[in-house]
């Protein structure tokens, strides 16, 4: 299993791309900027798409993509885009964004029989099989309804995203009979800024720290979602932590194997 990090910031800057994981070829776990950078083709090839919850930087690529496959998928045949999310997450979609005001409905274009796009609705604790993988839908604690996503890789174990989120002690009691090949877990704000993050149900390194404490043994932990110009300031404290885990800052263009050597 190839999981391609195409966007991994929390907003947008020169070389900043916000949340977008490409696994394989076919299923996309949200849906940030990142997709931008994706050949037509490629584009063409997701028939998944997960979504964490119903931020704009979480979503803003899905209405963009569907207008650009539309027309290769209808001439190849192809189904529509299954887009997985929260039953909250999916009414947000609707109501929000293809509404036909801020963005056409493509749940009902080209036509209401065959359009690009299908919204399926999960809940926390979901194990989906697609496309020849086992998605669980974990929990998360954001200020919307929001979930993260765990990916079997089979004896080489989960990779784990956490999506948006604070301290969330359920996480961890999940991911403790996980055995985990990746953690990709955000810290949005640094320290000086802690009193936001809690505020907005992010994690800063002094919360990250707390959180991965509840985690056993020595794992690789990837730090997504910092701000654009703050990767130094928030890496530099979470390098002081005391933690047993493998910790670095995840970089959009990144590739984690998972089962292969």
């Amino acid at each position: 299993m190839i999981v391609q990090v195409l966007g991994c910031s929390g907003a947008i800057a020169a070389g900043s791309r916000t949340t977008s994981f490409l696994v394989d070829d076919d299923v996309l776990i949200d849906a940030g900027t990142g997709v931008g950078d994706l050949s037509l083709e490629a584009l063409a090839r997701i028939d998944h798409i997960f979504i964490s919850h119903s931020h704009l930087d979480h979503v803003l690529a899905i209405g963009l993509l569907a207008d650009s496959v539309m027309r290769a998928r209808r001439a190849a045949g192809r189904g529509p885009i299954q887009v997985h999310a929260l039953p909250e997450t999916l009414a947000a979609l609707r109501e929000h964004i293809f509404n036909g005001v801020i963005w056409p409905d493509f749940t009902r274009l080209p036509s209401a029989e065959q359009p690009v796009l299908q919204f399926v609705p999960f809940a926390v604790g979901n194990q989906i099989e697609v496309a020849g993988k086992r998605i669980e839908v974990i929990t998360a604690s954001h200020t919307v309804p929001a979930c993260g996503f765990a990916v079997d890789g089979g004896e080489a174990g989960w990779w784990v995203y956490t999506g948006d989120t604070g301290p969330n002690p359920a996480l961890w009691i999940r991911l403790r009979h996980m055995r985990i090949a990746h953690l990709v877990i955000e810290t949005a704000f640094s320290d000086e800024e802690r009193q936001l993050a809690y505020i907005s149900r992010h994690l800063c390194p002094a919360a990250l720290g707390h959180e991965l404490a509840q985690l056993p043994g020595s794992v690789e932990v990837h730090i997504t979602h910092i701000k654009p110009g703050e990767t130094e300031a928030v890496m530099s404290e979470v390098g002081k932590l005391a933690s047993s885990h493998r910790i670095r800052a995840l970089s959009a263009g990144q590739t984690m194997r998972i089962g292969e050597s």
